[in-house]
This record gives C-alpha cells, structure tokens and sequence, in this order.
C-alpha cells in the first residue's frame, strides 16, 4: 500500500523560479576630502622667553663652578704643595723629589723687573730665609732687565740674604738674563748659563717720546708748560732734547747708574778687575760660552748642573728642590685682582707709559 507523505506548508519547497542578476551598481568617483588646515602657530610670550634665559644661565653657571671646584680640589690633593703661608699666596711645587729636611729652593725672576717682582722677589726670599730645611736658594732668572731701582732693590735683597742666613745662592740663567737680569745675577755665589742664553747688556738706557710735532703740525694743540726753573721739565714730551740736555741727564741719571753697575759687577765677579768690567761694559750681549771665556759667569750648563752646584755649595746631597709658586685662588682665576679694566687708562698709567725711565734693561729684544 503506497503512502503519500505529507508535508505542511511550510516544508513544501516553493517553486523554483529564476533568479535574475541584481543591476549593476554604478559607483561615482568622488574627490579625496581636502587636508585639514595646519594648526595656527603657538604664540610665545615674553615671560617664557625670559625664564628660558633664566634657566639657561643657571645650567651655565651650575656647570662653571663644578670645574672650579674640581680644579681645587685636583690642586689641593695632587702632589705635594706644600703651603708655609697661604695669606703671602704662594706655596711650594717639587720639582726634585728628596727629604723634606734638605731643601733648595727655586725663586724664579721672569719677565720685566719692576716694583711688584721685587716685592715678590723678596717675600720668596724671606720665606726661604725662615725656614730652617731651605739650605740654599737657585734664583731662576729669565728677564731682560727692568727698572734700575726694582733690580737694585732685588741686588740688595740678595747680599743681605747671604749675609744673614748664611746660605749659598745660585743664579740659573734660561733664555735671556741681561742687563737687570745680570745686574741681580752678580750678588749671588756663582752664576750658571743655559748653553743658548743671552746675557750682558752692562749698562743703562733712558727712553723719551718727543710728541711736538704730532701735537702742533698734525692735530693743531699748542702745549704749554709752565715751569719754576729751566730743567725742571728735562726732557720733556713737549720739545725737542737738546744736546744740553741729553749731556745734563747723562751726567745725573746716566753716569751714575752706569758707575753703580760697573761697581757692583766688579764686586760679584772675582776674576774680573774693574778695567775688564768696563772693557765689557759696552751694553754689548754675550752669548753664554763667550761670557765663560769672560768671566762673566762660572759655569755652562742645565738646571741639573745647576742643583749640583748648589748641593756642592750647600755640603749636602740628595735635596729635595721645591720652587715658590703661586697659589691658585679664585680671585686669580676671575681676573679680581687687575686694577683696571683693558681700557681704561688712569693717570699713574698714563704717566708710567709717557715718562722717561731709566731701565738697566736690554731693550733690543723688545
């Protein structure tokens, strides 16, 4: 028996119709939107730029004073400085290591000699006069010359060394030590040259700018000097050096300063007589053999030859050479201590550039 099956409605497949395409969809091209506009600039105002300066400063000035106190602590804990007085601001720097018992002490005397190197000079002195370990002192001279008041000042300082401590002085010649430089060279026991050194310049000079032309022809200014006496102003700036004058201040300036030179040479130097000195008192500058040959000096050598022959002269062996310096401060360091700034120019400066002076000095090489 066949059974037809039954189906509801809902399972009964509908009929199966065709299935059309579903139209194309037609698309349009459209434009990218357009880019949003930049954002408008930032305005910065016054108080910002002003803090930003403030801060910058501070990281600057933050950054110095680490390195100066870097700096002073490196000088403090390397090598042995040892400082005898800190208010004279200037300690002790080995140079040769030995006992602190047996010391030689190295003063140097660079530059042109003038007011402030004696006054330096002779505090260096002092100091190695008062201490007991200093057996002898090396003067390191490297100097044309300089004033002949500072240079005589620093002769003296020198004899009345020797005199009081009893301790024996060398002079150690490096580069150029002429004129003042000799003339301080000659109080000390015995004088030693660098093979290359420049020495001599046995005499005076006296240096004078006449500026009248300048003043009446090219700038139109008629000086006046008004004046007690007919030599108060020789020489002058203002008129042209006579031969009256030139003879007036070679007697009372010149000749004298010249005898005490020749005099004082012939004292310091036993192998010369006076005629000698004079002989090689030209101004004329030797070389450091030449003036060997010449008595002038004792010996050619280097700074070792020089701490020999001053252990020699001491009786001792093995020193420990130690050189006066100056003490790192921080007022050095910023440039406190100048008088005036670069330029300015105050009266004492003025004068000392435009007034005549008289120089124990080598003036060829300046």
């Amino acid at each position: 028996m066949e059974y037809e099956e039954y189906r509801s409605p809902e399972q009964t497949p509908a009929a199966q119709s065709p299935i059309e395409p579903a139209p194309p969809v037609e698309v349009s091209a459209q434009a990218p939107p357009p880019p949003a506009p930049p954002p408008p600039p930032r305005k910065v105002s016054g108080w910002r730029i002003f803090w930003g300066v403030v801060v910058a400063l501070s990281v600057l000035a933050n950054v110095v004073l680490f390195f100066m106190i870097v700096m002073m602590v490196s000088f403090f804990m390397s090598g042995p400085a040892e400082l005898f007085d800190s208010r004279d601001g200037f300690g002790e720097d080995t140079l040769v290591k030995g006992p602190a018992s047996r010391k030689i002490a190295v003063i140097r005397v660079e530059g042109i000699i003038d007011g402030a190197q004696s006054e330096k000079f002779k505090k260096h002195l002092k100091a190695a006069g008062d201490d007991a370990n200093v057996k002898a002192v090396i003067v390191r001279t490297i100097t044309p010359g300089g004033t002949v008041s500072a240079s005589d000042q620093m002769h003296n300082a020198i004899m009345r060394f020797r005199r009081e401590s009893g301790k024996p002085v060398v002079a150690f010649m490096q580069t150029v030590a002429a004129s003042g430089g000799y003339y301080t060279s000659v109080a000390c026991d015995k004088i030693i040259a660098e093979p290359t050194v420049i020495t001599g310049s046995i005499g005076v000079i006296l240096n004078n700018i006449v500026i009248k032309e300048l003043l009446e022809e090219k700038l139109g200014v008629q000086p006046v000097v008004i004046k007690s006496g007919l030599k108060k102003d020789w020489p002058s700036m203002f008129s042209e050096t006579t031969e009256e004058q030139k003879q007036y201040l070679f007697d009372k300036l010149i000749g004298p300063a010249y005898e005490r030179f020749v005099n004082l040479v012939d004292q310091g130097r036993e192998g010369l007589s006076e005629a000698d000195v004079r002989r090689l008192a030209d101004g004329s500058i030797y070389g450091a053999e030449e003036a060997k040959d010449n008595k002038l000096i004792d010996q050619v050598g280097y700074f070792e030859d020089a701490v020999e022959l001053t252990e020699n002269l001491a009786g001792i062996r093995g020193a420990r050479v130690v050189e006066y310096t100056r003490l790192f401060t921080i007022s050095s360091l910023l440039g406190a201590e100048a008088k005036t700034r670069p330029w300015e120019i105050d009266r004492n400066t003025l004068h000392e550039l435009t007034a005549p002076q008289l120089m124990y000095l080598w003036d060829g090489c300046w």
